[in-house]
């Protein structure tokens, strides 16, 4: 029997609702009442796994109105992205929802949030779980926001999951956040992407698991309510296409992207994919913008609302363009290259058709993609040895981040989110001035990296699978996201046939092998020496004097490029053998060296002393020296054994290693610009060293050369 103040509530709670969709017919979708109702009459846990599209957000505004209306504290949403950030607070907006966001871009705001607070005046405040552990907030706001809130919110839940670990690890330090607060506080957790594995994962760091699986707040506390519907999105119309490489994916693309219907996205799996792709459609003539990690905030703000506006035909993306973006009529996605996981790919292909009838919904896979897949899976992945180095640099004086990476040789990207993993699981702590250890024990969890692994090669191979299946490609996505309501679709090209064309224009062929053939790849010259040089006995500091700099070079391609880079991953793969140059890397080299555009043509050619590929190097700098009819003087001469150590290091150890370690007394170095061969070029210290040596040797200017840039 329905209470009346079960009926009150949802009469209040539908009231609301029509209020935030501006909508006087407007009622709940299966599943977004009771969540409601477990959040505000029952002060429950609610797990919500819908698909993207169907309300969530709704839940926790209306949600939120009604706990105010009771008396209660600010909701804290934890958002994990500015642009999510942005849509959320104009929704709540629309509801009469009073939203204010504490984050990285609006410090100078941070004093009029906090009075609003103080005042009563926020109804949901968006904080990024990374805020939660910023010494500042977590020392002086965050205790008193705990005794107050009302509700906690944690959006996009998956990244708790040991599946977006690497993503956000500061995620997984909710679930001490949810020990802190009163136990009637409601909690919500909301996801449209969500396989059992990761519903347990958000389990693991919410609650625990009690018998039968069930999600538990505290001991004794009703087992969090899980709300999951069906994923299909009968507006996607999926389809694979398999090609023979990357020239014909291109060339696809460039004749049948204006085919397409409305604006979309184009995904790719590596920023320089997506910079190229882009570059290739804009000069033939389609209107298009690169989006990636490495994207200008204001340019990546422009182009989004370019996208939302239908001003571009598509943006050319990585996954930085996801979560967050809200184009309800996008009219397609298309896949460049396969994600690693069908979670993965149902979250991107999720931005299309939310409020259309139908989006086209394509995957080009790659036959370089599971190498892809391997390096970010391992690239990611926490070590214990250089876990227990940063353990054992740290103590209870604070160390900032760049002193500390000039201490254990560890670059300051992989540096900062090993940090932060130690940081959740207690090892280190980030306080004001830096880093200081805690003394907790630490044990490196092997298990749970080998389970982690383990997962992600199974997921690969799901991913695999459903390229190749021929059955309903809908139906097999449910599935992968233990979907039990998984049903043939009647839309896919399995189910209804191909519905994309095949054929690809003989110019677009052309125009895309022209492309992939491009060639010169500029190496930036490094400018300063790394601070901290001195704590390894390298004389050195500040700005590198302009007489022993290196000019700025140039290498064939970069190790992910879609053209040459085939060729160059092949040659630097683990295991391939030292081969002299082949005639059509040389002349590909040659391409390079004929557009340079230096102004003083090269004088001499000098080689590196290469450890790993000496005949490819000797090889490649006589081939180009006899083309040039340049004098090639040798090898520069290795000091006490060469380098130490290898790629991969932070900059104060490579350069560390590479110090006084090279040497040219037995080259004639005449004056002139020296032009300077290697194979790869990392992180570029290598050349900054062997410049620096030859401009004391007499050259008036360097110019280094590689085969590779790596990235």
């Amino acid at each position: 029997m329905t209470s009346a103040a079960s009926t009150d509530t949802r009469e209040a709670a539908r009231a609301a609702l029509r209020e935030l969709v501006g909508r006087s017919d407007a009622d709940f979708h299966d599943g977004q009442y009771e969540a409601i109702e477990a959040l505000v009459e029952g002060r429950r846990r609610a797990l919500v796994v819908q698909r993207t599209g169907w309300g969530k957000s709704a839940v926790y505004f209306v949600a939120t109105l009604l706990l105010r209306r009771q008396g209660a504290g600010p909701t804290v949403l934890v958002s994990p992205l500015l642009a999510l950030m942005r849509d959320q607070i104009a929704a709540a907006e629309r509801a009469g929802v009073r939203a204010v966001a504490i984050n990285s871009t609006n410090a100078h705001e941070w004093t009029d949030v906090l009075g609003q607070l103080d005042r009563d005046e926020v109804d949901v405040l968006l904080v990024s779980p990374e805020r939660l552990n910023n010494p500042a907030f977590r020392e002086q706001q965050l205790p008193a926001l705990v005794r107050r809130i009302g509700m906690l919110v944690v959006d996009e839940a998956h990244c708790i999951s040991d599946w977006g670990h690497d993503f956000r690890p500061d995620y997984r330090r909710l679930r001490d956040l949810i020990a802190q607060m009163p136990a009637d506080v409601p909690v919500l957790a909301t996801t449209a992407t969500a396989n059992s594995r990761v519903v347990a994962d958000v389990a693991e760091q919410l609650g625990s698991l009690q018998a039968g699986g069930d999600l538990r707040g505290d001991a004794g506390a009703e087992p969090v309510l899980t709300i999951r519907g069906p994923l299909a999105r009968t507006s996607l119309r999926l389809g694979v296409l398999r090609l023979r490489d990357s020239a014909s994916r291109l060339a696809w693309l460039l004749s049948h992207l204006d085919d397409l219907p409305g604006s979309g996205i184009i995904y790719t799996l590596t920023v320089a994919a997506a910079v190229d792709t882009a570059r290739l459609l804009r000069d033939h003539g389609h209107d298009v913008r690169a989006y990636t990690g490495q994207t200008d905030t204001e340019e990546r703000a422009e182009s989004e609302g370019m996208l939302k506006r239908n001003e571009v035909k598509a943006l050319v993306a990585t996954s930085a363009l996801g979560m967050g973006f809200d184009k309800p009529d996008l009219g397609f996605v298309l896949h460049l290259g396969a994600p690693s996981s069908p979670v993965a790919y149902y979250q991107q292909v999720g931005r299309a058709g939310r409020a259309s009838e139908s989006a086209d919904v394509l995957l080009l896979p790659g036959i370089e993609d599971r190498d892809i897949w391997h390096y970010f899976a391992t690239a990611s992945m926490p070590d214990r040895e250089r876990a227990e180095r940063v353990i054992g640099a740290l103590g209870d004086a604070p160390i900032s981040t760049p002193a500390l990476e000039a201490m254990v040789d560890i670059r300051r990207t992989p540096l900062e989110l090993l940090l932060k993993v130690l940081d959740v699981d207690g090892a280190v702590r980030r306080v004001q001035g830096g880093w200081v250890a805690t003394g907790e024990p630490w044990t490196y969890d092997a298990e749970r990296y080998e389970r982690i692994a383990a997962e992600r090669l199974a997921e690969q191979q799901h991913m695999i699978e459903y390229e190749q299946t021929d059955g309903c490609r809908m139906e097999f996505l449910q599935r992968s996201l233990d979907d039990d309501t998984a049903a043939p679709c009647g839309r896919c090209d399995n189910c209804a046939g191909g519905w994309f064309p095949r054929e690809i224009g003989e110019s677009a062929s052309t125009q895309a092998a022209e492309s992939l053939d491009r060639v010169g790849i500029p190496i930036e010259p490094r400018r300063a020496w790394p601070t901290g040089a001195d704590r390894l006995e390298v004389p050195v500091k500040g700005r590198i004097p302009a007489d022993e700099q290196a000019g700025e070079g140039r290498a064939l391609a970069r190790l992910t490029d879609l053209g040459w880079g085939g060729a160059l991953r092949e040659i630097f793969a683990a295991g391939a053998p030292d081969t002299a140059v082949t005639p059509q890397l040389l002349q590909a080299c040659i391409r390079v060296l004929a557009g340079w555009g230096w102004e003083q043509r090269p004088v001499a050619v000098v080689a590196m002393p290469s450890r790993s590929h000496p005949l490819l190097v000797d090889s490649l700098a006589r081939g180009l020296a006899d083309v040039g009819r340049l004098p090639y003087l040798g090898a520069l001469d290795p000091v006490a054994g060469g380098p130490t150590g290898g790629p991969g290091g932070n900059s104060v150890f490579r350069l560390a290693g590479l110090w006084d370690r090279f040497s040219a007394q037995h080259l004639e170095v005449p004056p002139g610009p020296v032009l300077l061969v290697d194979d790869l070029v990392d992180s570029r210290w290598t050349m900054t060293v062997a410049a620096r040596v030859l401009r004391q040797a007499g050259a008036t200017q360097v110019l280094p050369f590689a085969l590779a840039l790596r990235g």
